[in-house]
């Protein structure tokens, strides 16, 4: 129902800060619960962070709890995650998804990706 792409990765030192931006269109974005998660090579896919799809409620990965933050904007159909003080071990591809707020439903639409390479 609803389509994302994921923008402003890229390359920053440790200690550097990122905003990746969460773009939708096709369905009605205020419907949905947003997660961003990442990918590093050789691991598994993993959760980073959630907003309820009123804003109200969010949760984070303990690894990224006080660097990172989720937000947002129902009126501009957006999400993003704001990272900071940056560390090597967040170097991932990070996705942003979105589900119906019934708490067992999956995660079934998926951007595509935006690279996060933290390095010095």
């Amino acid at each position: 129902q609803v389509q994302l792409v994921e923008s402003g990765g890229g390359l920053v030192q440790p200690g550097g800060s990122l905003r990746l931006n969460c773009a939708a269109s096709g369905g009605r974005f205020s419907s949905y619960v947003i997660g961003w998660f990442r990918q590093a090579p050789g691991k598994e896919r993993e959760f980073v962070a959630g907003i309820s799809e009123s804003g109200g409620r969010s949760n984070y990965a303990n690894s990224v709890k006080g660097r990172f933050t989720i937000s947002r904007d129902n009126t501009k159909n957006t999400s993003w995650l704001q990272m900071n003080s940056l560390k090597p071990e967040d170097t991932a591809v990070y996705y942003c998804a979105a589900r119906p707020p019934r708490a067992t439903m999956d995660f079934d639409y998926w951007g595509q990706g935006t690279q996060v390479t933290v390095s010095s």
